[in-house]
């Protein structure tokens, strides 16, 4: 017989004065079942806690069709809220619960949902979850890296968590999207958010799930509200478990800080098993490489955008930087075919630089980042991130062919002539423009991206040794200190959403990372101490947990283990291997600060995503070809706009997933770059 437990912890409130072991229910807590039969309205019971023994009944004016018993302890630390759920019938409910702590002033208050939700996630689109569409936001608990919901007065310089405490090993397929859902059997997700009131701020959890004001069912989607509902039959118990948490906070990025630390030392995440070895994995993906390997009319590149799933076919779409990373991958593919003595692959690599240095340029000195050789079609719209990745890869080729004495004077030239034309776009506040045209008159005034540009000024002023370059990118790093760091705004770096995002976090974390390798002693504590504020919202986008999947789901029954794996934004709520050169971060600051919570995170990034999804002969994993890893990996009930949860939309790019791993197996090399060039200033 299953047992149903509720464990709800927390840390002692605002004027509680509980001594150790108390047993008192502190004040604040509500709580309401549900009961649902099927062809009618869900039965509301709101529930009022009686002493009883040792612990409290949970009861209604009305007879329940359970029975409800809760046990508490309190001490300095913690509250323990153990709630036992025992059906005397056949039913189907959902039990939910609030807290509303004491003294908590909503004018004054941010929120936290890991992964979901930062502080009102008012960049948000209209059809996203945001403040724009309500102020109160529960979900289901897979939609969250760490399954935590949390509530910051910027006032008081206080927060409170909560977050799930048990194993969650089972889901079930929802037979509808919306609405009052009867499961049939189920889940053990739950529900987890926050409730913004008039005069009070609550945490909310439930068992299982319910998703109000809206369910994101698909990019861009908004559905009405969801209420799932467990069957349990008679005499039978179950169990379920939560913790809540008081913070004390100076300001929202030591409240991130304090949630993510608190929820990786809770779940003690540790590296997932991997057979492969670096090289084999290398092996597999660069069959990527020559698959992809694409010519079409004067311009050599791989095909990796808006690929099918089901073929892998070569599409002639040709993108610089993110998604397509041709030029990045080129070099890969170049630096490889040497390693391995693959002369056919040493061709290809090369040819692509080859019709890059003819061909690849427009008028304006600019890089054609995105190009459709079947149709015509060229972008005339040009964007800060794509090009400053296509100067981060002109930099390792250049450097690599120099260091084997093979130069390249014209496509030198032009690299420096780009990496100009970038810096003249720098504003008085040392910002950047999103998006531009080929007469440089900007077409997206937004600023977030700015760090995307300091990596490959870094890389361009060591092997240029040009001053002025690094003074360009210190300069977007005084912006990067004002606006995005000390206001904990990371946002609008990921090409297909303007919002809150993990690559926006991730870029800034490389930009000091690259400035710390660049600078002298003087200017490094400070960029330390910018990385690793920066590294904790980075880190909160991915997983400290492993989601459960109902059978049938692809995912599932292929054994996928979420936790490393990151979500991508408030837009796109699926998980990839964004990953790049994180690991390598992660492990300088866990060597630069003596947290060994670093590194751990850095290993199991690298085992998660080594492998368990990389397609292999006998292990192809829904992919058409070896080496093409795929892309938008859906865990949560959401989808790109194909197949929901359990399997990946029907379109993907694996040039930068590729490229993304690629590089996570390969740390140090834009390091050597910078450190074989530093600037004697």
């Amino acid at each position: 017989m299953q047992k149903f437990l509720l464990f709800i912890t927390g840390l002692l409130f605002i004027g509680c004065t509980s001594k150790l072991n108390d047993d008192n229910l502190p004040a604040g807590f509500s709580w309401n079942l549900l009961i649902k039969n099927a062809g009618n309205p869900a039965a509301t019971y709101p529930l009022t806690a009686k002493r009883s023994g040792k612990g409290y009944r949970l009861y209604s004016d009305d007879i329940l069709p359970v029975d409800l018993f809760l046990t508490v302890r309190v001490n300095e630390n913690k509250i323990l809220l153990n709630l036992t759920i025992e059906a005397k019938r056949n039913i189907d409910l959902n039990f939910s619960g609030s807290y509303f702590p004491v003294d908590i002033v909503p004018a004054n208050t941010e929120f936290l949902l890991p992964g979901f939700w930062y502080h009102l996630n008012q960049r948000s689109p209209e059809n996203a979850p945001g403040i724009k569409k309500g102020a109160s936001w529960m979900v289901r608990e897979d939609r969250l890296s760490t399954p935590m919901a949390g509530v910051f007065d910027s006032t008081q310089k206080v927060a409170f968590v909560i977050f799930r405490n048990d194993k969650v090993n089972q889901d079930v397929l929802l037979p509808y999207e919306y609405g009052e859902v009867l499961l049939g059997s189920e889940t053990e997700l739950g529900g987890i958010g926050f409730i913004r009131e008039k005069e009070s701020v609550g945490l909310l959890f439930s068992y299982p799930f319910i998703e109000k004001p809206y369910t994101y069912r698909h990019k861009l989607t908004l559905l009405p509200s969801l209420t799932a509902f467990n069957r349990m039959q008679a005499g039978e118990k179950k169990q379920v478990s939560w913790e809540i948490m008081r913070i004390n906070a100076s300001s929202y990025s030591e409240f991130v800080e304090k949630a993510w630390s608190i929820g990786f030392d809770h779940f003690r995440p540790e590296p997932i098993s991997v057979t492969l070895s670096d090289d084999s994995v290398k092996h597999i993906l660069s069959e990527y490489f020559r698959e992809s390997f694409s010519e079409c009319g004067n311009l050599r590149s791989s095909s990796g955008v808006e690929l099918h799933i089901d073929s892998c076919e070569r599409r002639g779409i040709f993108e610089i930087g993110f998604v397509g990373r041709v030029l990045m991958n080129a070099f890969n593919a170049l630096q490889y075919g040497y390693e391995k003595h693959d002369s056919l692959m040493v061709i290809q690599g090369r040819s692509v630089f080859e019709s890059y240095d003819k061909f690849g340029f427009n008028n304006a000195g600019l890089l054609r980042e995105w190009i459709d050789c079947r149709t015509g079609r060229e972008a005339d719209i040009f964007s800060l991130r794509r090009q400053s990745e296509g100067v981060s890869a002109l930099v390792h080729f250049l450097a690599y062919e120099k260091e084997n004495n093979r130069m390249h004077d014209g496509l030198e030239r032009k690299t420096f002539h780009l990496v100009k034309c970038l810096q003249a776009l720098q504003r008085p506040d040392g910002s950047f423009p999103r998006k531009f045209d080929a007469q440089f008159r900007i077409r997206d005034f937004s600023s977030g991206s700015s760090s995307t540009v300091i990596p490959a000024m870094i890389l361009a002023s060591s092997y240029f040794k040009d001053t002025s370059m690094f003074n360009t990118a210190c300069k977007a790093a005084c912006f990067l200190d004002r606006e995005i760091v000390a206001k904990a705004d990371y946002f609008s770096s990921t090409l297909d959403a303007n919002c809150e995002d993990k690559e926006a976090a991730l870029y800034a974390l490389n930009s000091y990372y690259y400035l710390w390798l660049a600078s002298d002693s003087d200017a490094k504590p400070h960029y330390l101490e910018q990385a690793r504020k920066v590294s904790f919202f980075a880190l909160s986008w991915y997983y400290l947990w492993d989601v459960p999947f109902a059978p049938g789901q692809m995912l599932g029954d292929l054994g996928f283990k979420t936790k490393g794996w990151g979500n991508v934004s408030v837009e796109n709520n699926h998980v990839d291997v964004y990953a790049f050169e994180f690991p390598e971060v992660l492990k300088w600051l866990s060597e630069q600060t003596g947290d060994v919570r670093y590194s751990r995170m850095a290993d199991l990034i690298l085992s998660s995503m080594k492998e368990q999804l990389l397609p292999r002969p006998g292990h192809l994993c829904g992919i058409a070809k070896p080496g093409y890893h795929p892309e938008v990996v859906q865990h949560t009930n959401w989808d790109y706009g194909k197949n929901g949860k359990g399997y990946y939309n029907d379109i993907f790019a694996p040039g930068w997933v590729v490229c993304s791993l690629w590089e996570m197996l390969t740390p140090g090399r834009s390091k050597e770059i910078i450190q074989q060039n530093l600037l004697h200033r």
